[in-house]
C-alpha cells in the first residue's frame, strides 16, 4: 500500500510540474529536477531508491523505442555521419578524458575504473536534449542529429563501461576479448532488433484490433530486451533497429484505428515515463548524500573538474568533426554540413540523464582482490554532472541559440512543400475516386470530390493573409454545430431517452470528427 501511495504522490507531482511548466513557458525536464532535489531534503518524504535494472531494462527501452518510431529514416541515414561521430566518437573521447583527469586527481584509484566512470558520464541524455531543441525550434536537422546521438550513445557507453569494469575486477581483457564484446554487442544487437522488426511487423500485419496492436507495440521493446541480454548483445541497439525499421513501415502495417490509438498511447507513456525519471534524478539527493564521505574541498574540486570536462571535450570533439572531415573529398562534395552556429548550439545540448545516474549505481562495490575505491563519490559526480549539465545547458540552450541566431526551418517552405504533396494527393484520390465510383449515387461522389477539394485548399489558405480563412470559419462554425449536437445526446441520455451505449457510440464519431477539424487548422 506504501509503494502505491508513493507512485500515486509522484504522478501527481510529475503532472502537476509539467502542467504548471507548460503553462509557464517552462523546461518541464529541468523543472522536474528542480522540483525532485528540493523534495529530497523535505523531512519525511519517502526515500526513493533507484534502480540501475528498472532504468536499464524497464524506462529505458519503451523511451528508445518511441524515439526510434518517431525518427525520419531518410534523415537518419542522411546525417550518418554526423551522428556516429557523436554516438561513437564522442562518447569514447569524453570517456577517455574523463577517466584520466579523475585518474590524474585520485592517483591511488585504478585507472580502469576511472575510465568506467567516464562511460557513465560520456553519454548525453536521450531525452533532454531533443525536448529542449523541439521547445526552441532549432532547425529540424540539430533536431535530428541529436535525436539520432541519443539512440545510439548509450550503447557504446555502455559497451565501454561493461570493458572497463571487467579490468577493474582483474578480468583477463585483452584486445581478442575486447573486439569480440564489441561484435557481440553491436551484431548481436543489430540481429536481435531486425528479428524483433520482422515477428512485430508480421503480427501487425494480420491483427485488425487496435488494442491487440497496442500490446503487440508495448511488448516489442521489452522482447527484444531481454532477448538481447540473454546473449549479451547490445539492448540499445536492438530496440533502436525495431524502432527505426517498424516506424518507417507503420503505414503499412497497421489500420488508421490502430495508428491513432497507437499514438495517443506512447504519448501517455512517454509524457509519464520522460517526466518520473526526471523527477527521480532529483528525488535520489539524498540517499546519493547520505553516502559519501569525501572531504568536502575535495569534492567540490573533483566536481568541478569533472564537469568541465565533460562540457569541452564535447566542444573540443565538436568543431574538428565539423570543419576538419570537409578536407576529405568525399565529404566535401556531399555538401557544406553543418555551420559554425549550428555546430556549436550541438556542442552545448549535451545534457546528462537518468542513465548516466543508473549506470553509476551499477558501479561494482570493490575491486579485484577486494580492492575498496570511493564508490560514493563517483556516484555523487555522476549525480552532480547531471543536474549541472541540465540546469547549466539546458537553461541557457535557448539563449545560446538566440545568440547565434540559429533560426528553425522556414514554415513558409514546409507549408508549401506540404500543400504541393496534398495537390498530387488529391489529383490521384479524385483519379481512384472516377476510376471506382462506378453506379455509386452522383451526390455522394460529388460530396466526395468536394471533400478532396476542400483538403488541399486549406493547406493553401495558411499561405494567405485573410484574417479568417473560409477553412477556419468552417472549423469554428462546425465545432459548435457538433457543441449543438453533444448537448442534445448528453439531454437524451439524462431523460431516458436513448441507452448510454448510443450516446457513446454517438460521442466517439463526433469527437472522431472534431479530431479531423484539428487537423484543419
Amino acid at each position: 500500500m506504501d509503494a502505491l501511495v508513493v507512485a500515486v504522490v509522484l504522478t501527481v507531482v510529475v503532472v502537476a510540474v509539467s502542467g504548471l511548466s507548460r503553462k509557464y513557458a517552462l523546461q518541464a525536464p529541468i523543472a522536474l529536477v528542480v522540483v525532485g532535489l528540493v523534495l529530497a531534503l523535505v523531512p519525511g518524504f519517502p526515500v526513493i531508491v533507484l534502480e540501475p535494472e528498472l532504468v536499464l531494462i524497464g524506462v529505458l527501452p519503451p523511451l528508445l523505442y518511441v524515439a526510434a518510431l518517431e525518427t525520419s529514416v531518410p534523415a537518419f541515414r542522411l546525417n550518418l555521419r554526423p551522428i556516429l561521430l557523436l554516438a561513437v566518437g564522442l562518447v569514447l573521447f569524453t570517456a577517455v578524458a574523463v577517466g584520466l583527469v579523475v585518474h590524474a586527481l585520485l592517483p591511488s584509484v585504478p585507472l580502469a575504473i576511472c575510465l568506467a566512470f567516464g562511460a557513465v558520464v560520456a553519454p548525453p541524455d536521450a531525452v533532454a536534449a531533443t525536448a529542449v531543441a523541439r521547445r526552441i525550434g532549432l532547425p529540424r536537422r540539430l533536431v535530428t542529429i541529436l535525436e539520432g546521438e541519443s539512440l545510439l550513445n548509450d550503447a557504446t557507453a555502455l559497451v565501454l563501461f561493461r570493458v572497463a569494469v571487467a579490468v577493474a575486477l582483474g578480468l583477463a581483457v585483452g584486445p581478442l576479448a575486447i573486439g569480440q564484446q564489441v561484435l557481440v554487442a553491436a551484431g548481436g544487437g543489430i540481429a536481435v532488433g531486425a528479428l524483433g522488426a520482422v515477428t512485430a511487423a508480421f503480427l501487425h500485419r494480420r491483427t485488425t484490433d487496435p488494442l491487440l496492436d497496442n500490446s503487440i507495440s508495448l511488448l516489442t521493446p521489452f522482447a527484444v530486451t531481454v532477448v538481447a541480454e540473454s546473449i549479451h548483445a547490445s539492448a540499445v541497439v536492438a530496440v533502436v533497429v525495431a524502432g527505426l525499421y517498424l516506424g518507417h513501415r507503420m503505414p503499412t502495417l497497421m489500420s488508421a484505428a490502430s495508428r491513432l490509438q497507437m499514438g495517443a498511447f506512447w504519448r501517455m507513456i512517454t509524457f509519464m515515463l520522460e517526466g518520473l525519471v526526471f523527477l527521480l534524478v532529483g528525488l535520489n539527493l539524498r540517499e546519493v548524500l547520505a553516502a559519501l564521505d569525501t572531504p568536502v574541498a575535495q569534492v567540490v574540486g573533483l566536481t568541478i573538474a569533472v564537469l568541465v570536462t565533460v562540457v569541452a571535450t564535447r566542444f573540443a570533439w565538436m568543431y574538428p568533426a565539423t570543419f576538419l572531415v570537409r578536407l576529405l573529398p568525399r565529404v566535401r562534395r556531399r555538401g557544406t554540413g553543418l555551420d559554425f552556429p549550428g555546430a556549436t548550439v550541438l556542442a552545448w545540448a549535451g545534457m546528462r540523464g537518468v542513465v548516466t545516474l543508473a549506470t553509476a549505481l551499477a558501479l561494482p562495490a570493490t575491486l579485484a582482490g577486494g580492492e575498496t575505491y570511493p564508490r560514493a563519490l563517483f556516484v555523487w559526480l555522476a549525480f552532480a554532472v547531471i543536474v549541472g549539465t541540465l540546469v547549466l545547458q539546458g537553461m541557457t540552450l535557448p539563449l545560446v541559440a538566440r545568440m547565434l541566431r540559429v533560426q528553425g526551418d522556414d514554415r513558409t517552405a514546409d507549408i508549401l512543400a506540404e500543400a504541393q504533396t496534398q495537390q498530387h494527393a488529391s489529383r490521384a484520390a479524385r483519379e481512384r475516386l472516377e476510376a471506382r465510383a462506378g453506379a455509386a449515387p452522383p451526390d455522394v461522389v460529388d460530396k466526395l470530390r468536394s471533400l478532396t477539394e476542400l483538403r488541399a485548399n486549406t493547406i493553401w489558405e495558411r499561405l494567405g493573409g485573410e484574417r479568417e480563412t473560409p477553412s477556419a470559419a468552417y472549423v469554428r462554425l462546425r465545432r459548435e454545430m457538433l457543441e449543438a449536437e453533444r448537448d442534445v445526446f448528453r439531454s437524451a441520455r439524462d431523460a431516458g431517452r436513448i441507452p448510454e451505449d448510443v450516446l457513446v457510440r454517438a460521442q466517439r464519431d463526433m469527437d472522431l470528427e472534431e479530431s479531423m477539424l484539428e487537423r484543419m487548422e
